[in-house]
Formats: C-alpha cells, structure tokens, sequence
C-alpha cells in the first residue's frame, strides 16, 4: 500500500523545523529596483493581471488545481522529498530516485505553486508550501550545501548516473548538477519570497548562495570552475536584484566569463557550451535546455552590466537560431541525442526532439531579449511557442506530458521515452515539474511598461492595473483570440494623458512567419490590420510593429483590433530538405496538425491540393472546444491538442499535390 502524502511522522518532524529557531546573518532585502543599468522595459506583475480568458486561463486553472498536486504526488511517490529528509537524518535509507537533479523537481514545483499564490492567494496551498520549505530546510548541511545525494552517501551516486564519480563535492560538476539543483532553488525562493513576503525558503537559498560565493572563483582557496548545467547564473542573478549583493551577480558573471576558458578548467565541449567563450559563440549548439538558460543569463549581464561584447554575442546566437534552427511551432533542439541543436537547416519531423524544458527556456530567454530591446521580434518568437510548441507538453486533463515535442508521428516510433504517446511521468521529470513552475506565470508576459508606455504584447481577456513613475492605467482586455482576431481595449488612467499605449501586431498579421526567412506564407493575408476608437477607423502607423496611440487619445475609449484571420499556408526555405514539396497551415498564431483519428480512411493519401477551399469551424465538443480546418480530403486540428485521444499518425507537413 503506497503511503499517503505526508505521514504523521513527516507532518511531527515538520512542525518541530516551523518551531526552530537557529541564528543566522540577516541579508536586507532590496525593495526597489538596483540603480544603474538594467531593462530598458519592465514586465508587469502577475499580481497586477487578473486573467478571465477562455483560452489561457482553463489552461492556468488546469495546472494549478490538477497538476501541482499531481507533481507533488509524485514526487512523494518517488522518494524527492525523502531524500532532504533522509540527509537531514529524519529518516534512515539510501538515496532514492535515478538522477542527481531530482532535488530540482522539488523547487519547480514549489515555484509554480508560488506563482500560483501571488495571482490567487490560497492560505491552505501557502501552508502546504511551509511543509515543503520546511523539509528543504532538514537537508541542508550547517554550511549551506544542499544536493541530497552527495549528502546522504557521498561515495555512491545515483543508481543509473554512471557519468558523476564517487567522492567529494564539486568532483563531477559537469554532470553532477549540484549547482543546477542550486539554480532551481534561488529562483523558486524569489518567487515563493515575492509571493509570501515570507524569508523561509530565501533564507536557505542564501545561505546556499552565500556558499557558493565562498568556493568557486579565482581567489586564494577558491575552486575555479563553472557548471555543467546552466541555471544558477540566472538564479544567481535573481538573487542579486532582490538583495543588491554584488557578490551574487559577479559569482554569475564569473561562470559566464569562464566557459570555453581552458585555463580554468578542463572543458566540456559544446554539449555544454563549453567548447569556446560566450562573447565568440555564433552558432547554437549543444543541449538545447542548457543553451537558452545560458543565453536567458548572458542577456541579464548585457542589460545589468551594459555589456555590449555580451549583446553582440546573443544578438548573434538569437538569429542563428531563428534563422536557421527553429521549428515552426517554435520548438527547438533537432536531436534526441544529447536532447540538442542539430546543424544549421536539420529540421527532422518525425525524430524532433524539441524537449518541452527548451521552448520553457526559450521564452525566458526571449522575454529578456524584448525588454532589453523593445524589439517586437522577440514577441512573435514567444507567441509562437507558447500557443505550439510549448502547451503541447501538457495533456488536456493536466496528468500526462511531453518530454520531447514531434512534429510527425508513425504511431509506433516511441519517440516520448519509451512511448508513442504522452506519458504520466519520468524518471527525469524535469519537463512535467518547468510545466508547473511556468504555466501559471504565462500572465506576467501580457504587458510591459516603460517610464510613459504601456506595451501590449499577447492577447488573452483580462483586466490589469498597470502602475507607471507618475500615472496608473487600468485595462480591460476582452478577446477570443486566438479563435478569432478581434481585440477590445478599454483603458482609463488617473491623469488622462502623459503616457503611449502600444499595441503589438503580431508578425502573422504582418506575412511574416518568423524573422529572419526561414518559413514563408505562400499566401499572404489579404486584408490589413484595422484599428477603431469608439467605432472610428484609426489611420495607424506600425512601422515598429506596434500600433501607438497616445494616451490623450484614447483615455476612457473603446478600442477595437481587427486582426484578419485567414487560413495561411507556410513553406519551408529549400534548405531544409525533409520539408520540400510540403505544406504546413496555420490559422492566427496557432500551427495546425492532420491526425489519423481524424482521418482513418485515407491519413497515409492526404495531400495540400493546388486549388484549396479551406472551411474553419468552432467546434466546442472537440479537444476543449477548438477551430478546425477542413479541405476536401482531410481535417486538421491545433499542433498543440493531438495525442489527447489516443496513440496514432499525425503530420505538421502535408505533401503538395503532384510533387
């Protein structure tokens, strides 16, 4: 019989932590922003975004009312929260699980419960996330380590991670994950910090921080190396802008600056990105989740430090990989091995990898690109890969999961780990686990702000108060995007004026698929975007893909996008070799996908007929109430839906006809 969540001795062994008390150096705080360089724009709170939208927000309420219990099941199940207690010496036995990074599942989870909390507070999931902190706490050692299995047995590592060697600390950083686990750990206790005002989870992420600060650099005692598995520069730096410590943001600087440095330690090639600095990196490479989290940190040190070698070298990794490596759902990474970036143009269908954790990483990363820039580039990226590539990870019920994302499937090849179809859970469950920490954090990339503007940058019903240095602006956002393409906006501010609304147009709505060429419309939209203040046609101008309004102008007004929805068809650049002679459909932001349950009689035949009389339909019974696309002889439904109905063929890319 499996032990329910939280036995009675794990609940006694909790409150006795909640009720201990030991002394430790108190590290302020920072409440405003650090002075000095930084964003260009801000993202605006989640707390300040109450989403109401029929498409995102049965998506938030699915992950957080099903799927962040589900993971903290799991998560029992498996023994993640055993192992703080077990190096804690709560509990007696060896360390369980397979991976060096489970600790990690841990803080995701944490994490997406947190951001769970600042959108809807819930006194009961806030005192849940105590006992978690509270078992957290009973693995840490005295000096601020925390990666259990090094702790429990030091000399035996996980069962089936035969790449970490036996011993000491920090022996095997290139698989060991040590500082991963730490990553993940300062960015949950950000979150949990900001949503709580509570210092239970940050204080242990400090302490660990604080460790880390004292062992690795190039000072007398210092070990000079950087990790395998990217994230604790990120979380480094989040920890920094809540604390103002430097040391936090130079120690993340420090392992930037040192990967692909032979003089400080023995490289680990480009599976790591390791093979070359990151200033000289052109050319994406490598695990693709490793990548972008990089890449999410080397944007922070070029905003935080006006670092202009740094912007130049992401300006450079960004548009190689949009360019020339990118999916059309937005997902990347082209190999299962080494879950990584294939060459320029390997764009396979049937054997994609383009692990759910990567497009996660991507839209981090692309996020930080846009509020450095205000590039409206870097939103079509993320819009792309939020309505594709990344919700196609989660199943509709919010209890099966995507590790790798194909765009074609035969039915057989087990492509997700051993199956054909998505699966419950994993072993290494780092996909299912970033689902729950990202997914309820989707409304804080609806707005951003700068000193006199407000940017709208995705479409989805809310209502938001968006405060600026002298002016506070509320929105009323309501939509059936992305079913269809019309948009009310009505905003009201106290001073009336004195600020720019900025609307975003999304690069579909302007023929273009994705920057750069690589993907192109074979039939561009036939009507153009139009915009009306309380019913009057605006004469607009968007040369930045914005449409700007003025504040004077439209202040206490009705306005109204007509973004035109059209079915379009997208080709491949001639490049990519699998995909020529094929045809992909989109409809708005979302790519569409034939599936053999929707056409058994004839999946293997279909083909993009010259002559097309596309019909799209809502239909509400269908996947959670979907648009479907019908042309003669096939039906296609949302890429982002398949595979909730069972194990069969589906296709992105349909063959032309007579080709």
């Amino acid at each position: 019989m499996k032990k329910k969540l939280f036995t009675l001795l794990t609940i006694t062994i909790l409150i006795a932590l909640a009720n201990c008390k030991e002394k430790k150096e108190e590290v302020a705080v920072v409440s405003e922003s650090i002075e000095g360089p930084g964003y260009k724009l801000t993202p605006v709170n989640i707390q300040n975004v109450k989403l109401t939208d029929e498409f995102w927000l049965p998506i938030i309420k699915r992950v957080q009312e099903k799927t962040v219990a589900y993971a903290i099941q799991k998560c029992e199940e498996e023994g993640r929260f055993d192992n703080f207690l077990i190096a804690g010496g709560k509990m007696n036995g060896p360390v369980k699980g397979v991976m060096p990074f489970d600790d990690s599942d841990v803080y995701k989870v944490i994490e997406g419960a947190s951001n769970s909390l600042i959108s809807a507070p819930n006194e009961p999931l806030e005192k849940l996330l105590d006992s978690l902190i509270g078992i957290v706490k009973t693995g840490q050692e005295a000096d601020g380590y925390l990666t259990t299995w090094r702790t429990i047995n030091p000399a035996k590592p996980p069962a089936e991670w035969v790449e970490v060697k036996e011993g000491k600390r920090w022996e095997s950083l290139f698989m060991s994950h040590e500082l991963y686990n730490a990553g993940h750990m300062y960015e949950a206790a950000v979150v949990h910090f900001k949503a709580t005002g509570k210092r239970n989870f940050l204080d242990i992420a400090l302490k660990n921080a604080d460790l880390m600060v004292a062992t690795f650099g190039d000072g007398e005692g210092k070990i000079p190396a950087v990790p395998g598995h990217q994230i604790i520069e990120t979380g480094l730096i989040k920890l920094y802008e809540v604390t103002g410590k430097e040391a936090y943001l130079d120690l993340a600087k420090y392992f930037l600056d040192n990967r692909g440095n032979p003089d400080n330690h023995e490289l680990f090639g480009a599976y790591s990105q390791d093979h070359i600095p990151v200033v000289d990196q052109e050319e994406v490479v490598g695990h693709a989740v490793r990548a972008v989290y990089m890449y999410a940190a080397m944007t922070d040190i070029a905003a935080l430090k006006n670092d202009t070698a740094y912007h130049k070298a992401i300006d450079n990794l960004w548009n190689n990989m949009v360019e020339k490596k990118m999916y059309l759902t937005g997902g990347i990474g082209a190999k299962h091995e080494g879950e990584a970036f294939g060459e320029n143009y390997e764009l396979p269908n049937l054997t994609a990898y383009n692990e759910t954790c990567a497009s996660i990483g991507d839209v981090y990363w692309n996020h930080r690109m846009f509020n450095l820039t205000g590039d409206v580039k870097y939103f079509d990226v993320i819009e792309r890969t939020l309505y594709n590539g990344l919700i196609s990870g989660l199943s509709l019920s919010g209890t099966e999961f995507f590790y790798p994302n194909a765009l074609e499937s035969d039915g057989k090849y087990e492509f997700n780990q051993g199956a054909a179809t998505r699966k419950s859970w994993f072993d290494c469950s780092c996909c299912p686990t970033n689902v729950v920490r990202f997914i309820p954090a989707m409304p804080g990339l609806i707005y951003s702000k700068s000193k006199n503007d407000v940017y709208v940058n995705l479409y989805a019903s809310n209502e938001a108060t968006i405060d600026l240095p002298d002016n506070s602006i509320d929105i009323i956002q309501k939509t059936s995007y992305p079913w269809n393409g019309n948009v009310e906006i009505k905003v009201k501010s106290t001073k009336g004026e004195g600020f720019n609304l900025k609307m975003r147009i999304p690069g579909w709505a302007n023929n273009e698929v994705l920057p750069g060429g690589l993907y192109q419309y074979i039939n561009n939209i036939s009507n153009k975007v139009e915009v009306y203040i309380d019913g009057k046609k605006e004469v607009i101008n968007s040369l930045d893909g914005y449409v700007t309004l003025s504040g004077k102008k439209v202040n206490g007004k009705n306005i109204e996008l007509k973004f035109p929805m059209e079915v379009r068809m997208v080709e491949t650049s001639d490049k990519v070799l699998e995909n020529r002679g094929k045809i992909a459909l989109e409809y708005g932001p979302i790519v569409y996908a034939v599936e053999e349950i929707d056409n058994q009689n004839n999946f293997d035949g279909i083909i993009m007929p010259s002559v097309n009389d596309f019909q799209v339909q809502m239909e509400q019974g269908l996947l959670g109430g979907v648009n479907t696309i019908k042309d003669g002889n096939f039906k296609a439904i949302p890429y982002y839906a398949w595979s909730n109905r069972g194990v069969g063929k589906m296709k992105v890319w349909i063959p032309k006809e007579n080709e």
